[in-house]
């Protein structure tokens, strides 16, 4: 079956929302969610960034259900692996069998900010292989030295750890990173119903879950919910290496100004018919993926997850084959 769960978007919400939103979706029947690990938004607008793992941690005592993970962080530059696997197994200790890590190579808007050279990706990716190791290797709990090509950790040992190690499921946007994500992680977050994503990903041995994002805006009109996408969200229509390699808000801003409302309703259902939200969910699950999950662009959160709870959800227990498997 298709499981369905919600995007906590630290970019746009402040940390106490975020958690309400959490609480919202579990009650509204989602199954998991997955909150974003920035340390900038976007663009300005955007307006927030809190620190994932303090969200994290007041997420798991108001809930009870809900699965949560990370989408994505990155466990390579401004965080050290040892860091994130500290952080990580006390995530899973505060909500046991209901966290996973979500880990990508980054991004340079939020991985530059300690004044580190930004690598190209062959480098990221190694880099984020060499991480993945380091985490699993700390997570046995046992007294660990690592020395390798792009960390080192000396004497360390993790003391908190959950009952069992949570999984880690590795984002990427194209076919090399599937392939790596396939042969290092439990599964995969990729970026588009693209079926080569999925077949890269298990030619590279991955046999885990599949995780889409579907960005919507829902409103009680479509004009309101074109202008309410435009302003928060332009960057959905922004493609290709820019999106890694630009180092500020503005500089998303300054490339953003490029889109304009009919560009952003290619991309983002908008409005308050759920047939367009539904078909994009279709076209994941068409191409291969098993976990999708909805973010919804705007400060009506609430009025979405109320929506979702009565528009959605139901059409999707009556769903097809297609939608269903």
């Amino acid at each position: 079956m298709t499981s369905i769960g919600y995007a906590l978007s630290s970019e746009e919400h402040a940390p106490r929302d975020l958690v309400a939103h959490a609480v919202h979706a579990e009650e509204r029947g989602f199954e998991f969610a997955l909150i974003s690990d920035h340390f900038h938004p976007w663009i300005d607008r955007q307006g927030q960034s809190p620190f994932v793992w303090g969200v994290l941690g007041a997420i798991a005592g108001a809930t009870s259900k809900l699965v949560v993970g990370t989408g994505v962080t990155c466990p390579t530059m401004r965080l050290h692996p040892a860091i994130v696997a500290q952080a990580a197994a006390t995530a899973a200790a505060l909500m046991p069998d209901r966290f996973f890590l979500g880990v990508g190579t980054g991004e340079r808007l939020n991985e530059h900010i300690l004044g580190q050279a930004w690598p190209d990706w062959s480098v990221r990716a190694d880099m984020l292989d060499e991480a993945v190791g380091v985490i699993r290797e700390l997570w046995t709990g046992e007294l660990t030295t690592h020395h390798g090509a792009h960390y080192t950790v000396e004497n360390a040992r993790i003391y908190t750890l959950p009952p069992s190690p949570p999984p880690i499921h590795v984002a990427g946007s194209g076919p090399r990173m599937a392939g790596v994500a396939g042969r290092i992680g439990d599964g995969f977050i990729g970026t588009g119903p693209d079926k080569e994503l999925i077949k890269a990903y298990r030619d590279g041995g991955g046999n885990g879950p599949r995780f889409g994002q579907v960005t919507v805006c829902w409103a009680e009109s479509e004009a309101e919910a074109r202008r309410t996408a435009t302003e928060v969200w332009p960057t959905a229509a922004l493609h290709g290496n820019a999106t890694q390699e630009l180092a500020l808000p503005k500089d998303f801003e300054d490339l953003a100004r490029l889109v304009d409302e009919d560009d952003i309703a290619k991309v983002i259902p908008c409005g308050p018919d759920a047939r367009p939200i539904l078909d994009a969910i279709e076209a994941y699950a068409d191409a291969g993926y098993d976990h999708v999950y909805l973010h919804q662009v705007g400060p009506d959160q609430r009025g979405f997850l109320d929506f979702a709870a009565r528009s959605l959800l139901p059409e999707l227990d009556r769903a097809p084959a297609s939608v269903a498997s």
